[in-house]
C-alpha cells in the first residue's frame, strides 16, 4: 500500500475515533495535504538530501560520468523555476543540485544593499535564503501534486477508472523537487564558535552541505579577486570541526563538508603558524613564507624572526602587517591544504583557480590523490572566467604546439566576433562543451557548479526586455520576447496565478468550506486563456 493510501486509512481511523465533530473532515483531503507537505522541517530536508548526496558520491566513485551539477540561485522563485524546468526537460532531478552563493547573498540579499563579496552582509541572510529556497521547492511539490489530485477527481467524475489508476500511480511514485543545496558559509563569519552557530542555522533551514574557505574571516575576498589572506591550518581545521559538530548535534550524521582553498591566488597570511616540532603542519605552512636570512646585528626592533634549519630568517612583512608567501608556491600550498583538510574531516575539496584548464586542475588533484585516492573535487565553473577567450587561447596554444598554422588569428583579440564562425572557435566551443565531463574523468571533479548564472541571466533578460518595451516595439517587446516564448516552451509560470498558489487555495477552500467555497478558478479567470 502506498504512503498516500496509508494516510487515508490513518486519518479515517482518527475521524472515526473523533466522532460527529469530524463529520465534515475528508480523510482523502487530509492525505493529499500530507502528501503536499512531505518535509515538515528543514532538518527533515537536510537528512533526506544528505543521504542523496552520499549516494551520489558513492556512485561517482564507481563511474566518473555520474558527476553532479548545480546553478547558483539568489531567490526561492529562481531555484523553484530551475527545478521545475529540470523535471520538465529531463523527467528527473537526479544529480542536479542547488548552489547558494555567498557572493549573490552579498550582492542581492543584504539590507545594506549591494555589497562586495567580503562577508559584510548579515550572517542570518544565508540561512534565510536556504529556508526560502526550500519553501519555494516545497510549494512546487504541492502545486504539481495538486494538479494530479484535480486530474484524479476529473477522471472519477468521468468514470474513467484506467485514467484514475494511471494518475494515482504518478502520485504514489512522485519525485520531489527537493534536492541538495551546497551552501556557502564564506570563511565562517568569525571564530569557530560563530561558524558553529551559523552552521546550525543553515542546517536547521535545510542545508545538508556546507562549503567553507581558508581565508581570514575579517579579510575575506571573492575567490577571483586580489588581496586574499589565508589562515594556518590549525585555525581552518577548528572551523571544519565546528561544522561537523553542528551536523552531529542536529542529527544530520551524513552532512557533507566542502573545504575550499584559495591558496592558488592568495599570496598573504595574517599569522605565522605555531610549530611544535620540525616538519609538522605549522612548520610546513611557514616553509612557504618569503623570508630573508639575517644576522643578529641586522635585527631591528620589533622584527619577527624564525629559526629555519639553524639559520635565522626574517619573514617579509608588508606595511599592512601581513606576511607574504614566496611567488610560485600556490599550487604546492593548494595540494597541502587539500590533503590536510581531508585529514581534518572534510568530505569534498574546492580549489579556486585563475583560469579553467583541465591539466591544471588534474595536476593538483593527482598530487592530492597520491595520499587520498578517493579525494573528490567541487569545481567552480565561474562567470569570473572569460570562457570564450580562455578556451580560444587554449585552442590556439594547442594548435601552435602541434605545428598547425595559426597565422589567421590574433591571439590577443580572440574574443572578437569576427572569429565566431571560425574553425578555431568551433574547436574551442567543443572544449567548453566537454569541460565538465573531461575534468570529472581526469581530475575527479564530483560536482560542477556555476556560482552566479542566474544573476547574469536576470540582468541579460531585463536588458533585452527594457530595450524592446521602452523602445519602438512597445508591448510587442513583452509579447514576442517573453509571453509567446513562455507559452510555446511550456513555461509553468505563464500561469502566474497558478504558480503563486491560487489553485491550491481553491482546493483548500473546498476542503474547509465545501459547497460554500468562493473559488478564484472559475470561468471568468483570465488564466483560462493559457489552458
Amino acid at each position: 500500500m502506498s504512503a498516500y493510501q496509508d494516510d487515508i486509512k490513518a486519518v479515517s481511523a482518527l475521524k472515526e475515533a473523533a466522532g460527529s465533530p469530524w463529520d465534515a473532515i475528508n480523510p482523502e483531503s487530509a492525505a493529499r495535504m500530507r502528501a503536499q507537505n512531505k518535509f515538515q522541517t528543514g532538518l527533515d530536508i537536510a537528512r533526506y538530501t544528505a543521504k542523496i548526496m552520499r549516494e551520489d558520491m558513492a556512485a561517482f566513485d564507481k563511474d566518473k560520468s555520474l558527476y553532479t551539477q548545480s546553478l547558483g540561485c539568489w531567490h526561492g522563485f529562481v531555484g523553484q523555476q530551475k527545478l521545475i524546468s529540470i523535471k520538465k526537460h529531463f523527467g528527473t532531478t537526479k544529480r542536479r543540485y542547488l548552489y547558494l552563493s555567498g557572493w549573490m547573498v552579498a550582492a542581492l540579499r543584504s539590507e545594506f544593499g549591494p555589497l562586495p563579496d567580503q562577508s559584510m552582509h548579515e550572517k542570518t541572510a544565508v540561512a534565510s535564503l536556504v529556508n526560502e529556497l526550500y519553501t519555494f521547492l516545497r510549494q512546487a511539490d504541492a502545486r504539481e501534486l495538486g494538479g494530479l489530485f484535480r486530474a484524479v477527481d476529473a477522471a472519477r467524475e468521468a468514470g474513467d477508472a484506467a485514467k484514475e489508476a494511471e494518475l494515482q500511480a504518478q502520485i504514489d511514485n512522485y519525485e520531489t523537487h527537493i534536492v541538495p543545496i551546497i551552501a556557502d558559509i564564506d570563511a565562517g563569519f568569525g571564530n569557530a564558535e560563530a561558524t558553529y552557530l551559523m552552521a546550525k542555522q543553515m542546517i536547521e533551514a535545510g542545508a545538508c552541505c556546507l562549503q567553507i574557505e581558508n581565508q581570514v574571516a575579517d579579510e575575506k575576498q571573492c575567490g577571483h579577486q586580489d588581496g586574499k589572506v589565508t589562515v594556518p591550518h590549525a585555525d581552518f581545521h577548528a572551523k571544519l570541526r565546528a561544522l561537523r559538530y553542528a551536523f552531529l548535534e542536529l542529527g544530520v550524521d551524513d552532512g557533507v563538508i566542502v573545504a575550499r582553498t584559495d591558496s592558488e591566488g592568495a599570496g598573504l597570511t595574517k599569522e605565522i603558524a605555531v610549530v611544535r616540532e620540525k616538519g609538522d603542519q605549522g612548520d610546513v605552512y611557514n616553509s612557504f613564507l618569503d623570508v630573508e636570512e639575517v644576522n643578529v646585528e641586522d635585527v631591528k626592533n620589533g622584527d619577527v624572526l624564525l629559526n629555519r634549519d639553524g639559520k635565522l630568517v626574517r619573514p617579509k612583512r608588508l606595511p599592512s602587517g601581513l606576511y607574504q608567501f614566496r611567488q610560485g608556491t600556490g599550487h604546492e600550498r593548494c595540494v597541502f591544504d587539500c590533503i590536510e583538510a581531508i585529514n581534518a574531516g572534510a568530505d569534498l575539496l574546492w580549489i579556486e583557480t585563475a583560469v579553467p584548464t583541465v591539466h591544471e586542475i588534474k595536476g593538483m588533484m593527482d598530487e592530492v590523490r597520491k595520499v587520498h585516492p578517493d579525494a573528490k573535487l567541487v569545481y567552480n565553473n565561474s562567470p569570473s572566467f572569460n570562457w570564450t577567450l580562455n578556451f580560444r587561447q587554449q585552442t590556439y596554444d594547442a594548435w601552435e604546439a602541434e605545428g598547425k598554422d595559426v597565422s589567421a588569428y590574433d591571439r590577443a583579440n580572440l574574443m572578437s566576433a569576427e572569429y565566431d564562425d571560425s574553425e578555431l572557435s568551433a574547436a574551442a566551443d567543443a572544449r567548453v562543451k566537454t569541460f565538465q565531463a573531461d575534468t570529472s574523468r581526469e581530475a575527479n571533479v564530483f560536482h560542477h557548479l556555476i556560482t552566479l548564472p542566474t544573476y547574469h541571466t536576470t540582468a541579460l533578460s531585463v536588458d533585452n526586455l527594457a530595450k524592446e518595451y521602452f523602445g519602438d516595439q512597445g508591448m510587442l517587446g513583452y509579447v514576442e520576447g517573453v509571453q509567446r516564448k513562455e507559452i510555446r516552451q511550456g513555461i509553468a509560470c505563464v500561469k502566474h496565478q497558478n504558480m503563486a498558489g491560487s489553485d491550491m487555495g481553491d482546493d483548500h477552500k473546498e476542503y474547509f468550506a465545501g459547497e460554500n467555497a468562493l473559488k478564484a478558478g472559475g470561468a471568468k479567470n483570465t488564466s483560462n486563456q493559457f489552458s
